[in-house]
């Protein structure tokens, strides 16, 4: 399933065009890498290069979040050279990639189109600027520090404020307005009047953080996959607002960020789209009929 958002979705140059001094495979990963740097990286998580000559020349990228079926069939129909996704494609271990399973299947359409992909997860999550620097912008607060440092200005999370104070009720309406379309749309918890000014965001699961959003002193927390039990004990102990969104609409605003650094890197000889493809698992939203 295909959305249009703005201006961000995708920009795209002739097929034929010939654009001079096209990159390597490397250049490429190397302006990803200072910008994301892999050491940012948590000791579980799996970044880098999945698949892909170094050597290779790069003309066009497709940067999305989730490296899936969609976003491969997307790549393949642009003919890029490159995805740049956010989650990783084999984060656990495996012993082989057989083309007969899901994973493995993903890995030899990629090689025999000549796609090669490259995971940045935690590192772009840490990094100045990150997935929750884009989160905020698109929202519309000026980005203050992180929620949960790691350094002078890395970490996860930010927290940011609005230009002026506004309801809660206002506030969620503008996150909906700010993001992509979900089915399961964008929900908030907490009184409609309460004046919202400070706001912690976290593009991703979030809810680990619920103790850190509270300490910090915020109006609001913005973040995805929040869980029934935590939620609720957060707020009956008087948290900041809970504003709930898809993991993947959390971190969709990321993926132009992660474009915009290919564009100031490589000054137009790289050619990069922003994926156009739904990837949010939730598809179907409908309710119990109600006799009027």
């Amino acid at each position: 399933m295909e959305f249009r958002h703005g201006e961000q979705c995708a920009r795209s140059s002739p097929a034929d065009a010939k654009i001079p001094g096209m990159p390597a495979l490397a250049e490429i990963i190397a302006a990803l890498e200072d910008a994301y740097p892999p050491e940012l990286a948590e000791s579980w998580d799996a970044v880098g290069l999945v698949c892909g000559d170094p050597a290779d020349e790069v003309r066009r990228v497709l940067v999305c979040v989730d490296p899936v079926a969609e976003t491969v069939d997307e790549a393949i129909e642009l003919g890029v050279q490159l995805i740049v996704a956010h989650h990783p494609l084999l984060l656990r271990g495996v012993h082989g990639v057989p083309a007969d399973t899901p994973k493995g299947g993903l890995v030899h359409r990629l090689i025999r189109a000549g796609v090669a992909l490259y995971c940045a997860h935690t590192n772009a999550d840490s990094a100045d600027p990150g997935v929750s620097d884009a989160l905020a912008e698109a929202i519309g607060l000026r980005v203050l520090r992180p929620l949960d440092p790691k350094g002078e200005r890395t970490g996860i999370g930010r927290i940011g404020e609005l230009p002026e104070p506004e309801s809660f009720a206002v506030f969620v309406q503008r996150v909906a307005e700010a993001l992509p379309e979900t089915e399961p749309g964008v929900l908030g918890a907490g009184d409609p009047d309460r004046p919202i000014r400070t706001v912690a965001v976290s593009g991703g699961a979030g809810d680990g953080y619920l103790a850190t959003a509270t300490e910090a002193g915020v109006d609001a927390y913005v973040t995805a996959d929040l869980r029934h039990h935590p939620a609720g004990e957060h707020l009956a102990a008087g948290g900041p607002a809970l504003v709930g969104l898809t993991h993947w609409a959390s971190e969709w605003p990321w993926c132009e960020q992660a474009s915009a650094v290919l564009r100031r890197a490589f000054a137009g000889n790289v050619d990069t789209h922003v994926s156009t493809r739904r990837t949010d698992p939730w598809t179907i939203r409908t309710s119990r009929e109600r006799n009027q």
